[in-house]
């Protein structure tokens, strides 16, 4: 089992300490003997132990950051919401095929700001423009918020502040199955609650750091019997040997263990595995044994947001795809929605 996270190193920027959350937070690492140290700026960031990249990547991967939001302009998430709201950045967990690979790059240490209010401000303005429609965030886009927040509340906070607001809804995906603490939250209805889910093969070879699929479905039981909308990402879809039975049973083991009222209101996204030609570099250097088939002959060329062209399926196995896994909802929640297929 997974333990849940601890920062093995933990850096301050300046201008946080002016926040009761990097104060409180820092109170907490101290008393847990986790090292803290000041740097004026993330990006200022050096000399993090390790022999070589390999060691150097694996201890960025275990720290953890405080400092402040400055850009308050939320970037767009679409297919799952209209915006992104960015309460953290980076991931503990090693999944060898996440596109926070390349956008994170050589600094892949995790980020938490600490100037909760000001995006919760930020998010206000947005929903005011959008009145009276609801306005949905997506509060996962660049990092696995429920990874940090046994340590942080700050997802929770955010949970009891779209509880409370008139057209705001949020979303969020995790791989951890450490949710206790955002069992009694007060979301009334506002929050779904999403898992990242998998069939074995992949979460065994390609999602180390993170919690086994059997930890994910019994904290999506939790979530449900918490009351909160539920959905499942069925992410990376991943034509492996096997891969229909694989995802076969996946689905087997969702539909014996949710309870009944969580599969009324049950949400699919499903999102087939691609690649960059810079993540595929990334992937290579920092997980040189990985069984990850990276062969751009096998996929189709597609082009991709700002620019960037990436490697997916081709369209018979996209065909494939849909037809398998939309079977698969289909015969076992007849009630869910599927929310996209990209």
């Amino acid at each position: 089992m997974v333990k849940p996270f601890v920062p093995q190193l933990v850096y301050v920027e300046p201008r946080a300490m002016e926040y009761p959350l990097a104060k409180e937070l820092i109170g907490k690492f101290e008393k847990m003997d986790i090292e803290i140290r000041e740097t004026t700026s993330h990006n200022q960031i050096r000399n993090l132990p390790g022999e070589n990249h390999f060691q150097k990547y694996r201890t960025a991967k275990s720290t953890l950051v405080l400092g402040i939001r400055k850009t308050l302009k939320f970037d767009t998430s679409k297919p799952s919401a209209e915006y992104a709201i960015p309460f953290a950045t980076g991931c503990m967990g090693h999944c060898h095929y996440c596109y926070l690979q390349t956008t994170m790059g050589s600094k892949p240490y995790i980020r938490s700001y600490v100037n909760v209010d000001e995006i919760f401000d930020a998010a206000e303005e947005y929903m005011q423009e959008r009145a009276p429609e609801f306005t949905r965030f997506e509060a996962s886009c660049t990092s696995d918020i429920v990874g940090i927040d046994h340590l942080t509340h700050t997802l929770k906070r955010a949970i009891e502040y779209f509880g409370k607001s008139e057209h705001g809804k949020l979303r969020f995906v995790t791989k951890f199955a450490h949710v206790d603490h955002l069992l009694d939250a007060e979301h009334k209805g506002r929050t779904r609650f999403r898992f990242s889910v998998n069939d074995d093969y992949i979460i065994k070879y390609f999602e180390p750091g993170t919690s086994r699929l059997k930890e994910r479905i019994e904290a999506a039981v939790k979530i449900a019997e918490a009351g909160y909308p539920l959905g499942f990402i069925v992410a990376p879809i991943y034509l492996h040997e096997g891969w229909k039975e694989g995802y076969k049973e996946m689905f087997e083991r969702l539909e014996a263990a949710l309870p009944a009222k969580a599969t009324k209101d049950l949400t699919f996204e499903l999102i087939q595995h691609r690649f960059t030609k810079p993540a595929k570099r990334v992937i290579q250097e920092n997980y040189p044994m990985t069984k990850l088939e990276l062969d751009e002959s096998k996929r189709k060329w597609k082009w991709g947001r700002y620019g960037i062209g990436k490697y997916v399926y081709q369209n018979e196995e996209q065909e494939d795809i849909k037809d398998t896994l939309g079977g698969y909802i289909n015969h076992y929640f007849p009630d869910a929605k599927i929310e996209y297929f990209t």
